[in-house]
């Protein structure tokens, strides 16, 4: 049997809860990536994606460096990546931030590995592209003033009274080489002169998409505003990543077959709720698993386990959440050894796109 978990590109996710912003110190959480091995040999990195900031509530907080273990398919493609034996990943995104990247083409390599070290720094002391980068994406709270502070750029742009965007202009997203599993983003600075023209554009921020760079570039130039002659004013544009389909089934995946003891099934009574990992549906990645499960005789799944999944061991566990929630009719005896393909699949590539929606002023 086949499940499809279908998820819409543009989902949106609630915001979170608001926060007692002055009564707790913030911090930034990065991760800087190590050198990657396969088999005791160094393999090059073509393009490795980082793991997003995070934004931490609370004075003292540590995190562990985290290593995870995968292979490399002759195109470069990590696979079959999994945490460290014994280890759980401290964030959410390493394991995606790693399905994303690249790394040099050759023969299929195993025992790869690569070890994630965190860097937990005051706002005040934080990278000013990682504090840009979190206010495109505010994912557990949003920007404090002084992480603001930071950004913003000194001139009088946000002077009172603000000037407003009589024409904001946009690059056209869609003849954008998106990057596969990777959000690009970049910020344009300017200056206006007394009749709300762009003067001094420039790139200060960004993830280096050069089509991405031009066509800020003249989007900005292109818009309008009231206001008069300004300086220090800024823009971020981004773009949503490129879809990242997931590997082909494996051998082990397209050999698995029901057990003996479990014969043809009826339709679930209680269906699987077709939940996509958040942090995959973020970076646009898909994947899928293979589960072997029992039933019992009033219906209910159990001893789930997973045969194999790709491209990361995280689509493994969330089928086995997709199955757990489902139900079949009752039976005189059950069934043993049932296997269920779920493939987690993004929406078409002609959705809305987000790309470039309003953002809070800078």
């Amino acid at each position: 049997m086949m499940l499809v978990a279908l998820l819409a590109a543009y989902t949106q996710v609630p915001p979170p809860p608001n926060y007692p912003y002055r009564e707790v110190q913030r911090q930034l959480l990065s991760w800087s990536a190590g050198e990657v091995r396969c088999d005791g040999v160094l393999v090059t990195v073509t393009g490795l994606r980082q793991p997003s900031v995070e934004l931490l509530w609370g004075a003292g907080q540590t995190r562990a460096s985290a290593t995870l273990e995968f292979a490399l398919d002759p195109t470069g493609r990590p696979t079959s990546i999994r945490p460290e034996a014994k280890e759980v990943a401290p964030s959410a995104d390493l394991a995606p931030a790693l399905a994303a990247s690249r790394f040099a083409p050759g023969a299929t390599r195993t025992n790869c590995a690569i070890t994630y070290t965190p860097r937990i720094a005051p706002l005040a002391e934080a990278a000013v592209a990682d504090l840009i980068a979190y206010t495109l994406a505010p994912d557990n709270g949003t920007m404090p003033q002084e992480g603001w502070d930071r950004v913003r750029l000194a001139g009088t742009c946000l002077d009172l009274p603000r000037p407003q965007a009589l024409l904001r202009a946009l690059p056209d997203f869609h003849h954008i080489k998106a990057t596969p599993g990777a959000r690009d983003w970049t910020m344009v600075r300017y200056d206006t002169d007394a009749r709300g023209r762009p003067r001094g554009t420039q790139v200060i921020q960004g993830t280096g998409n050069p089509a991405l760079d031009a066509a800020a570039m003249s989007a900005t130039r292109a818009s309008r505003f009231t206001g008069g002659a300004r300086t220090g004013c800024q823009y971020p544009y981004w773009l949503r990543p490129a879809k990242l389909v997931a590997p082909e089934l494996t051998e082990a995946a397209r050999a698995a077959e029901d057990g003996p003891d479990c014969p043809a099934r009826p339709n679930f009574l209680t269906p699987p709720r077709l939940t996509f990992p958040e942090p995959y549906r973020r970076r646009m990645i898909e994947g899928w698993a293979v589960i072997r499960y029992d039933v019992a005789p009033w219906g209910e799944i159990g001893h789930l386990s997973v045969i194999a999944a790709e491209p990361t061991a995280d689509f493994g566990s969330q089928a086995i959440m997709v199955m757990q929630s489902a139900t079949l009719p009752t039976s005189d005896r059950g069934r043993s050894g049932c296997v269920d393909r779920v493939r987690f699949v993004m929406g078409p590539d002609d959705m809305p796109d987000p790309s470039g929606s309003p953002r809070p002023s800078y």
